[in-house]
């Protein structure tokens, strides 16, 4: 059975490595390598569930609906926590942030974009500018209430 090995750093000691093996050599190793993160992700969840959420031993029955109930509730405990977990901890949930971090805002994005269509409008079509004024007058006044808010502040 053909196989390839591909070897990882480790994220918590850089000196160490991580190998993998797999049995699809025509895969590349950066898809081998994140096929096996997604995988780990799962481990975690199920080691989790069962060792620390009680999804073994804590209920016992019969009946097949009871069980799925069971198992039901205990992802979505598993879920809550993740949730909390990450709002308290991780800095990917710091939305605010990005705002503040932005490289240029969106209606200043939005006036590069018009005027590069209003310049090639100008080149290929060879309009006046009194003609351009009322195309530009128009595409606003089509825009809804609140674009043409927001285009103003930033004007």
């Amino acid at each position: 059975m053909p196989a390839k090995i591909v070897c990882v750093r480790n994220k918590k000691n850089r000196k160490d490595w991580v190998p993998f093996i797999c049995t699809n050599p025509d895969l590349s190793e950066d898809e081998i390598s994140r096929i096996y993160g997604k995988r780990w992700q799962i481990e975690v969840f199920f080691k989790t569930c069962k060792s620390m959420l009680n999804l073994v031993g804590e209920y016992h029955s019969l009946s097949y609906d009871a069980l799925t109930a069971h198992v039901a509730i205990v992802f979505t405990k598993y879920m809550l926590l993740a949730l909390t977990g990450r709002q308290n901890q991780d800095l990917r949930t710091m939305g605010e942030i990005f705002f503040f971090l932005a490289d240029i805002t969106f209606a200043y994005a939005f006036r590069i974009i018009l005027q590069a269509i209003i310049e090639s409008i100008h080149k290929n079509f060879q309009i006046t500018d009194e003609q351009m004024q009322a195309f530009i007058n128009d595409f606003y006044l089509g825009l809804p209430d609140y674009m043409q808010t927001a285009l103003a502040k930033a004007a």
